[in-house]
């Protein structure tokens, strides 16, 4: 044996040692955690100014109800546990200041709007019992208010039209349990295992079929998660309509397909043996199919996104900048999320973009599926804005924001983490090119937005809101519905109505239509509107003139009035319609923004409907109209309770004026067809519920705006793409090794239910 190889071998395992050693050292050393660099932002919009759309502060709502409660001369009693017969404060919000005002105080340095709030207060306790608006200032120490309800709607509100507050769900549900239940007490025992914890009710609108009826639909389900997919057989109709509560009845009553005149009916028939029993199988209190516990345990963790210097985004108060870009934002009671003065490049693009409305329309053998026709706006959907979840919801470290309201109480309730604001990755690039001709390069931008998002849940359904802001200048509203799908109790022809879900769940059909409200000024507050698309033209070849060739060209078109800009649902609409300005770009052609939707809409209910005028913005997929103050919205929360004399009534809007260079607004509407199907169970998922609408550059600039984002990415096939200063990619291993700072997962959603 060679002498020497003892001590090769000994040298040869130290070194190993050594190698090994360092490496145990760096895989225990933690990496860097993330330090915020200042952001790249263009200096754009002011906080001074959003303020003019700032939702209002609990201390403002808290003043408003003290300032009425003192000035009114009348007793007002807290609506959370207010009668029908008494007077209440139903809702304060922000009354947002006429356009006009608002712009001379944003761009002509004129004086700064009076701060007031919109109250709707009802008058149970009167002669003639009534809805009336206030606008009360100025804020934060009011001073007057005035009555703006004749102004804006031509006449009073009459009480039956006014949204059902949650005490008088509270106190139906009294009267069915204490007085209705109380005259079947061996039905509901026998055949439904009652007691009151055990049973859960969804209620029905419109409520009746005509002016004045305050008739509800209370449909019982098992009282378990989930509940909406748990119907046991049993409806009943309860006629509210009297302020005074003893005179409340049952109507009529509704089981496994027979109706009966009351519940001493259907308990003389249980107990003479007339009635088919359908005993539904208990659910334990998790709801079994219908629980939303994971079937599987947690594995390996999904991925996550993170911002390695720091957001690149800014929000102070309510005013939000993104490189480009800056926005107001808001919340209202009754529409929820809404946008304001959106800018690009310092350049504003819309005055004004908001939900307005979301209605679904459902069909069932059963009578409380077959006569739903919600319109969310009625219950609130920026009162039912939820506490949304840190990565799940949003990403984890997105920023969130916590929303004021006062509805349905005399006390103003916080909503913790009702909206969230992110910029986010979306995994793929806004543009690229791979050049392996002639010249050999790449060129590409990620595709980096930033969202504003917010999540409503009304009753069963969950819509994730979202508005979203690319580096080209385009802007994409977007709403994705999910939760549970509403059913009925299966039994007779309900298949014609549904799926089958469960053993006696049938997953109604449904159609949801969502309306939004995009008050575009494109370079000014005057613009037109234009429509450009194609058509082939046969022509003969220069080259050739026997042979012929069909190529397409482009078609233009000025759509001078309402009617020209009103697209009924199904029609074939330009696929090229934009708002034009009255400047013209580098190239002569006329500044625009295209509004491009994206739909899958059913069918809408058709116009013979006593009750249409009422939802008829839902008539159309886009309706251009001049803009009026005494237009604000496309539908009112009174519609809901009596769409039969609608309180407003969109297609009235539409009157055949003129739309050529002036003030403009675009209703749009999106929606779905919903047939639920097993995949529905337990909830329904976002994946293919996704409709909206983009609002894109169309010769707005003179070229992309995003070439000049700080995100780009070149290089040739003759630079060292590993350098920093060719790539930023190659520097990420520098730039992005560091460990985000993840906060505590906390959630207060189910705090002051």
């Amino acid at each position: 044996m060679n002498p020497k190889l003892p001590y090769v071998l000994l040298v040869g395992a130290a070194v190993v040692i050594f190698i090994l050693s360092c490496m145990l050292l760096s895989r225990g050393r933690r990496s860097p955690g993330c330090e915020s660099q200042p952001s790249i932002v263009e200096k754009t919009g002011s906080v001074s100014q959003s303020l003019v759309f700032a939702d209002l502060t609990p201390e403002e709502m808290a003043q408003v109800v003290r300032y009425l409660q003192a000035n009114l001369g009348l007793p007002l009693v807290d609506a959370s546990r207010a009668k029908p017969s008494d007077n209440c404060i139903a809702s304060v919000d922000l009354q947002v200041p006429a356009k006009a005002e608002v712009l001379r105080f944003l761009d002509g340095g004129g004086a700064r709007p009076a701060r007031e709030a919109l109250a709707v207060l009802y008058f149970g306790n009167q002669p003639e019992p009534n809805v009336t608006e206030y606008v009360v200032g100025p804020l934060p120490t009011p001073a007057y208010h005035r009555d703006v309800t004749v102004q804006k709607y031509g006449g009073k509100v009459p009480y039956h039209r006014r949204p059902t507050l949650s005490s008088e769900y509270k106190q139906v549900g009294a009267f069915l349990e204490s007085v209705a239940f109380a005259a079947a007490p061996s039905f509901l025992q026998e055949v439904l295992e009652y007691d009151s914890t055990k049973v859960a009710f969804q209620t029905t609108a419109p409520h009746g079929f005509q002016p004045g009826d305050r008739k509800s639909w209370f449909v019982l389900f098992q009282n378990v998660s989930g509940f909406f997919l748990h119907p046991v057989g049993l409806e009943v109709l309860v006629d509210h309509s009297s302020l005074d509560m003893s005179r409340w009845a049952v109507s009529r009553v509704f089981y496994n397909g027979q109706y009966y005149r009351d519940m001493v009916q259907l308990e003389s028939a249980y107990v003479q043996g007339r009635i088919s029993v359908e005993k539904v199988r208990k659910a334990p209190r998790d709801g079994d199919f219908s629980s939303m516990k994971p079937r599987a345990p947690s594995a390996a963790l999904f991925p996550l996104q993170y911002e390695p210097q720091g957001p690149r985004y800014s929000i102070r108060s309510n005013l939000v900048v993104f490189q480009a870009w800056s926005f107001a934002f808001g919340m209202s009671v009754s529409t929820g999320l809404r946008l304001f003065d959106i800018r690009h490049k310092g350049e504003r693009v819309a005055y004004e973009i908001s939900v307005q409305e979301a209605l679904s329309v459902y069909g069932s053998n059963c009578p409380g599926g077959m006569s739903t026709r919600y319109m969310d706006g009625s219950f609130g959907l920026g009162r039912y804005t939820s506490p949304l979840v840190r990565g799940v919801d949003c990403p984890y470290l997105a920023t969130y924001l916590d929303v004021h309201s006062l509805a349905n109480s005399q006390v103003p309730r916080v909503t913790k983490n009702a909206l969230c604001i992110f910029e986010q990755n979306l995994g793929s690039p806004l543009r690229r090119h791979y050049s392996n001709l002639q010249s050999l390069y790449y060129g590409g931008l990620v595709n980096s937005a930033l969202v504003v998002r917010s999540i409503a849940t009304v009753g069963n359904y969950d819509y994730v809101w979202d508005f979203i802001f690319y580096q080209n200048g385009a802007i994409e509203g977007k709403v994705q519905a999910t939760g549970y799908p509403s059913s009925s109790f299966l039994h007779g022809d309900g298949l014609r109505y549904g799926n089958r879900l469960w053993e006696h769940t049938l997953g109604m059909i449904r159609t949801h239509s969502i309306n939004y409200k995009v008050d575009l000024d494109v370079g000014g507050l005057k613009n037109s509107l234009v429509a450009h698309d194609m058509a082939f033209e046969m022509t003969r070849a220069p080259w050739s003139p026997e042979q012929q060739i069909e190529r397409p060209r482009l078609t233009k078109k000025v759509l001078d009035t309402e009617d020209q800009a009103a697209f009924r649902l199904q029609s074939k609409m330009p696929r090229y319609i934009y708002f034009a300005a009255n400047s013209k770009n580098k190239w002569g052609h006329q500044r625009g923004y295209r509004i491009q939707i994206t739909s899958f809409a059913g069918d809408h209910i058709p116009e013979a409907s006593s009750m249409e005028r009422a939802i008829s913005w839902a008539r159309y997929q886009l309706a251009v109209t001049r803009r009026k103050e005494e237009e604000p919205t496309s539908t009112s929360i009174y519609n809901q309770n009596d769409p039969w004399t609608p309180t407003i009534a969109f297609a009235d809007f539409i009157n055949n004026e003129t739309i050529t260079n002036e003030d403009l607004v675009a209703w749009i509407t999106t929606g779905f067809l919903h047939i639920p199907h097993s995949e529905d169970i337990p909830n329904t998922v976002t994946v293919g519920n996704s409709v909206g609408f983009l609002l894109r550059p169309y010769n707005y600039y003179d070229l992309d705006p995003s070439i000049y984002s700080h995100d780009g990415v070149f290089f040739t096939s003759e630079q060292d793409f590993t350098a920093c200063e060719i790539n930023p990619l190659a520097c990420l291993p520098k730039t992005a090794s560091c460990l985000p700072n993840f906060p505590p997962f906390t959630y207060d959603g189910f705090q002051n239910m």
